[in-house]
């Protein structure tokens, strides 16, 4: 019995499927069901069944699955051990990044090049999702951190946050929208919204539930015109006239550049709120603790902006 048999083992039961299976593991298919196949005669019994559209486990292939990942999980552990007294760090990573999060001024890039360069052993895994997800994540140890939006100010279930991002979310318009006469100021309240077509970020995303609870205080539905996955394009959009975009708060001179203007939201007030997230009890690898070690200092705690 070797150990990359168990590994190929485990990895089919959680694709419940060879093909996708070997993808994941970067072999080919017939290599990993030989191996499998291998691994059954050498214990007398079938631990697959191959016989329906999904590979499932057998009885006998249910009971040895816990004593599978607990020898996985051992020799991992022993690896971790080693490496703790040569200084040597390995690993995967994964982190989940809102989308837009990059645009807004994280230089994620930057920090994951450092720590390579530190700790050239640790392969980082990116995904890009909605909060909802990558905060979902975070609790089935599916992601080890992200960069979520959030929906309110309270705590979460299940996940630690340290707040990066806290600033006013505006009204974005074209210069000759019929709104900006009607307000006749810097500001109005969002009840004005009520009949416009919005231009928002998606569903699942902070920025999105931020904006349909407001409204539903508000006594309305938000009427959602366009979607758009970062906040940049949401502007071009605004901007051509498709709509009034909901956005984090622009400086005067970045909003006519891109041909906008923004007035301040009232009524009630709403706020933007991004987040760097991980499990409540921390990261299990060492390596993800040491990335968000990493992370926390580069992104600070925000301090709130005025609306």
């Amino acid at each position: 019995m070797e150990l990359r048999q168990l590994k190929y083992f485990l990895t089919v039961v959680e694709e419940a499927n060879f093909t996708r299976a070997a993808a994941r593991l970067h072999l080919a298919q017939p290599g990993v069901s030989a191996q499998i196949r291998q691994l059954e005669r050498e214990l007398g019994q079938t631990l697959l069944d191959r016989t329906g559209g999904t590979v499932t486990t057998t009885a006998v292939g249910e009971a040895v699955l816990p004593y599978a990942r607990a020898a996985l999980a051992a020799v991992e552990g022993l690896r971790q051990t080693v490496d703790e007294f040569t200084g040597l760090m390995r690993g995967q990573v994964t982190i989940g990044l809102v989308s837009g999060a990059v645009a807004d001024g994280f230089e994620v890039a930057s920090v994951l090049a450092d720590f390579h360069e530190d700790h050239p052993q640790v392969e980082i895994a990116l995904t890009e999702d909605t909060s909802e997800r990558m905060l979902a994540g975070l609790r089935l140890g599916e992601l080890d951190l992200a960069v979520v939006g959030l929906a309110g100010q309270g705590p979460l279930p299940g996940v630690d946050l340290q707040v990066v991002v806290d600033t006013p979310l505006v009204a974005a318009m074209a210069p000759d929208d019929p709104l900006l006469a009607s307000a006749g100021c810097a500001a109005l309240p969002l009840r004005a919204l009520a009949d416009r077509s919005l231009i928002s970020l998606p569903r699942g995303t902070g920025l999105r539930a931020v904006l349909e609870h407001a409204c539903e205080q508000a006594g309305f539905e938000p009427r959602i015109a366009f979607e758009g996955a970062a906040p940049k394009l949401l502007a071009r959009l605004a901007a051509r006239g498709l709509g009034v975009a909901v956005l984090p708060e622009l400086p005067p001179e970045e909003a006519a550049a891109l041909g906008l203007r923004t007035l301040a939201v009232t009524d009630p007030a709403l706020r933007g709120r991004v987040a760097l997230a991980w499990p409540a009890d921390g990261p299990a690898a060492p390596a993800a603790k040491a990335l968000l070690a990493r992370m926390r200092q580069a992104f600070p705690p925000a301090r709130s902006t005025p609306a």
